[in-house]
């Protein structure tokens, strides 16, 4: 019963994450890159997938790491999208 419990418990935080994606300028330098994903990390979340033609990831996390990213550089303002499926029919 324990281990049920524990298991539901765990999940939870990503039920009540956002799937979002996180794209930057060509010209951001990778630390500003690396920072966007500790926040993630740092928050609770999980990078779900790095881009390897674009600058950019995508992730779960709760919404403290989307308003940290969303201003962390003013150089570099990244685009922050909800993940979703899309169809052409």
């Amino acid at each position: 019963m324990q281990l049920i419990s524990a298991a539901i418990l765990g999940l939870v935080p990503l039920t009540l994450a956002n799937s979002i994606l996180v794209t930057f300028p060509a010209e951001t330098p990778d630390s500003v890159l690396e920072q966007a994903k500790d926040s993630v990390l740092n928050a609770g979340g999980r990078i779900t997938h790095e881009f390897t033609l674009i600058r950019g990831f995508s992730a779960d996390c709760p919404e403290e790491a989307i308003q940290q990213i969303s201003t962390q550089s003013a150089a570099y303002k990244p685009t922050i999208e909800q993940d979703q499926v899309v169809s052409i029919q």
